[in-house]
């Protein structure tokens, strides 16, 4: 049977693609973003400035950013050591597709993909991204064309195991359009995998930002628990990894938020992940939609570390709760 072996959560936020210098040249963009204040609601940057009272203005300077970047950075390298020393067969990733690959015409809301190989191709940028901002988003993508190896004996087994369990489930042996799979997916492969094995994936997609069909939490946990138990019915011998990929709260910052997720996972308390307000799950916020599957699927393993790094990039207290937590089993 196959065992889920290590956890993994990450973010994925632009940031992690960025220099130091280039964190600093964020804050004269964020006005024009669609923001939310901390309880979900629609807010202007300009209001976030009032309620924020200047709680933020010592949050974003040089010295700041730079020990910020380097926390970041640092847990990242941690990670993808802790992928390579796993000696994985097979990494489950769970991230979400902002309108890169599902459209409007067909939006769904949980599709495990399981093709034979997963495309990893360079995205154009969009009209709107200014040169900077278009050159960190490139840095998810590999400079050609790439083909990485999907576990796809073990993806249609839990495919068809999961519909057997009720659960609606979309799925697909190749990405639409002739495209390349979506950032938080490319992330994992070119920040993650890229000095290791070609560990083969398992990707679940989860539309976590558009409404009508974004996953509860409670459902959310479930799929993770279900694909934990599903692990056991599959015939060989495998070694296997679960990784939930984006988040925490963004694009303002909520560090109570993030840090009593970040503490319901530490004691893997269910009720509190499933509990969740789904009025604070919207926007960026929403990717945190991953990281209850994976508490699902790891909660089993022991609690092995965390770290929370709040990058605030202006006086309104936006910026990306940048979280990194790692379960690590035998």
């Amino acid at each position: 049977m196959a065992h889920i072996v290590l956890g993994i959560g990450t973010s994925h936020s632009p940031m992690l693609n960025a220099t130091v210098e280039e964190w600093s040249r964020f804050e004269a963009r964020e006005s024009t973003m669609k923001l939310l204040d901390r309880e979900g609601n629609p807010s202007s940057y300009e209001a976030l400035v009032r309620q924020a009272a200047g709680r933020f203005d010592n949050e974003y300077g040089p010295e700041k950013l730079a020990e910020r970047h380097a926390r970041a950075q640092d847990n990242l390298d941690r990670i993808a050591e802790e992928i390579a020393k796993a000696n994985l067969d097979a990494l489950v990733v769970i991230g979400d597709d902002q309108k890169e690959l599902f459209l409007g015409d067909n939006l769904p809301a949980v599709l495990l993909y399981y093709g034979d190989t997963i495309a990893h191709r360079m995205r154009k940028p969009k009209p709107a991204w200014v040169d900077w901002f278009a050159a960190i988003q490139s840095r998810y993508y590999p400079p050609k064309d790439v083909d990485y190896p999907v576990h796809s004996a073990l993806a249609r087994h839990l495919a068809a195991q999961l519909v057997e369990m009720g659960f609606e489930l979309s799925t697909s042996e190749q990405l639409p359009r002739g495209e390349g799979e979506g950032h938080a997916f490319a992330f994992v492969h070119q920040r993650l995998l890229a000095t290791g094995k070609a560990v083969p994936v398992i990707p679940v997609f989860l539309n976590t930002y558009y409404p009508p069909n974004q996953p509860i939490p409670r459902r959310c946990y479930l799929l993770g628990r279900a694909i934990r138990n599903l692990m056991e019915s599959f015939p060989e011998p495998l070694r296997v990894g679960v990784l939930g990929t984006g988040g925490l709260s963004h694009f303002t910052v909520d560090a109570d938020l993030d840090e009593e997720i970040l503490r319901a996972l530490k004691r893997n308390d269910a009720e509190s992940l499933i509990n969740l307000p789904v009025s604070k799950l919207n926007s960026g916020n929403s990717e945190i939609r991953n990281w209850i599957v994976l508490a699902g699927a790891a909660g089993h393993l022991p609690f092995a570390w965390s770290d929370y790094v709040p990058a605030y990039r202006s006086p309104a207290g936006t910026g990306t709760g940048l979280a990194f937590a790692v379960w690590r089993g035998e």
